[in-house]
């Protein structure tokens, strides 16, 4: 709303309480609240700020040690600290009767939503966009229309929802993906923030025959492959990058007359089918026109980059099979074959049958939630 509709709205209701109104006296502009100062050591995550030099800064994706104002994951939020508050006079009413505040429509009067505040499961808050939300899942300030698996929208004045199981949807979602963002939350309720919906969403242009090939069954059966393989790469979601630090220097094939530009230890697994070795991240940057080999950091801190990745590896490699996982579920040869292509040098023909059947166990979870039937040959 205008300052001048602001204005004159509060003058209405101050006569119409028998007020006399006079307007604002305002001195100076108000600056925001700085936020906590900006540390190279801290991880930041999409949407939590951190001020710097003055201003207040918004992390786009996950970052840790790239200065506000010189990275573009940074969001400049304006100037922060300073400033005067404007200051109002107003008089006192000449009438004993005390004015009456009217609450919005349903009787709320809930506090606004506040980014990097802590809510605990059944927290209501009104959000930016006028609308009111209900914390599903204990967060730290996650925004309710992005963070969809921790709030859930609430009609003010209604008593908060109880869970129920949805029927899968029987025709694709309007999205053009075969799984909607609350199948993906309901797949990996414990996921890290980074991997976002609408990183894999949007990085679906770079292979638009992924999970879009064949029936709606066997659409539906690819995408349940991949994101099951993914699931055991990342444990369910969670990790960006590999664990095991020690491991880190080995993934630099110096005989590759381009080396390794990016330093001896930047090549270690990152994303969701944790990408690795230098050669890779150079074949999977020519791919996408993205130079990985000089950054690879990018697939830790770009989620769209990320999942790019890992679709370049599901629709192009063989890996140690005989052909792409991709090609292995158009072609009706079973999510067995998309194991034996990623990691079935290790696993299949006896390898390691537990890590086999975890995977199994992911992709038959997960072509439930999708309404399909997992098919043949889910083993290698």
């Amino acid at each position: 709303m205008s300052r001048n509709r602001i204005v004159a709205a509060v003058a209405a209701a101050a006569a119409a309480a028998g007020l006399a109104f006079v307007l604002p006296s305002v001195t100076a502009e108000a600056a925001a609240d700085c936020a906590a100062p900006w540390a190279s050591a801290t991880v930041y995550t999409g949407g939590k700020t951190a001020s710097y030099n003055g201003k207040n800064w918004q992390a786009k994706w996950w970052t840790q040690g790239e200065t506000p104002g010189g990275a573009q994951v940074w969001t400049d939020q304006g100037a922060c600290g300073g400033g005067t508050p404007p200051t109002t006079t107003t008089t006192r009413p000449t009438t004993t009767t005390p004015p009456t505040t009217t609450l919005p429509p349903g009787g709320c009067n809930y506090a606004a939503w506040v980014q990097g505040k802590n809510y605990v499961t059944g927290d209501i808050v009104k959000f930016t966009d006028g609308k009111f939300y209900i914390a599903e899942h204990d967060n730290p300030g996650y925004s309710p229309v992005v963070s969809t698996w921790y709030w859930d929208p609430y009609t003010c004045g209604d008593t908060p929802p109880t869970s129920t199981t949805s029927t899968p949807p029987t025709s694709i979602p309007n999205t053009g993906f075969v799984v909607s963002e609350a199948q993906f939350n309901q797949m990996f309720p414990s996921r890290n923030a980074f991997y976002t919906y609408k990183g894999l969403t949007d990085a679906l242009a770079a292979y638009p025959g992924f999970a879009n090939t064949g029936t709606d069954t066997v659409k539906r059966q690819e995408a349940a492959a991949f994101l099951a393989n993914v699931n055991h790469e990342t444990g369910g979601l969670v990790y960006i990058k590999e664990i095991n630090e020690a491991n880190y220097p080995h993934y630099c094939d110096a005989t590759q007359s381009y080396g390794c530009p990016a330093g001896q230890s930047a090549y270690y697994g990152r994303g969701p089918i944790q990408l690795s070795w230098n050669f890779n991240y150079k074949a999977a940057g020519d791919a996408l026109g993205i130079d990985l080999l000089r950054n690879p950091f990018l697939v830790e801190q770009d989620p769209a980059v990320a999942w790019k990745t890992a679709l370049w590896y599901w629709n192009t490699q063989k890996g140690p099979g005989t052909m792409t996982p991709h090609d292995a579920m158009v072609n009706s040869r079973g999510f067995g074959e998309t194991i034996r292509s990623i990691n079935g040098a290790l696993e299949c023909n006896g390898g390691n049958p537990a890590q086999v059947q975890s995977r199994i166990n992911a992709y038959q979870k997960f072509t439930q939630v999708l309404g399909t039937t997992p098919g043949n040959n889910l083993s290698c």
